[in-house]
């Protein structure tokens, strides 16, 4: 459900990104028909581009957000209950290597290492 709201919010973003282009290319026409220089219709087209830059990074910010969101909803949903311990790593596909602490007074245990499976390999 949420990768289906974090697809919409993002179409949402980019529309508005859309139109924020739109805006600013409108903008700059008004400008350049005012403009009686050179120099005033670079600096309208220069204006153009700034506000063309802002809307795109305000879509990827906001893109980011939405990511976030989904990893929140996704983290509160969580099958773990407060206090209990996560699953030990390389269980559920973690393929991260954690650092082995050894029990007080005993020897360390060894694991066998982690391997990666080959690309274009799906069965060995």
């Amino acid at each position: 459900m949420q990768s289906a709201k974090q697809k919409v919010t993002n179409m949402a973003s980019a529309a508005k990104e859309h139109i924020d282009i739109g805006k600013a290319k409108t903008q700059e026409k008004m400008e350049m028909a005012t403009a009686r220089t050179k120099e005033e219709r670079e600096i309208a087209e220069e204006r153009r581009k700034v506000k063309e830059a802002e809307a795109k990074m305000s879509l990827h910010e906001s893109k980011g957000e939405h990511a976030a969101q989904k990893m929140h909803s996704k983290e509160k949903h969580s099958s773990f209950l407060p206090g209990s311990q996560a699953p030990v790593a390389g269980v559920y596909g973690s393929t991260q290597p954690q650092a082995v602490v050894p029990p007080p007074g005993g020897v360390p245990a060894v694991y066998p290492p982690v391997t990666r499976q080959q690309p274009g390999h799906k069965f060995i």
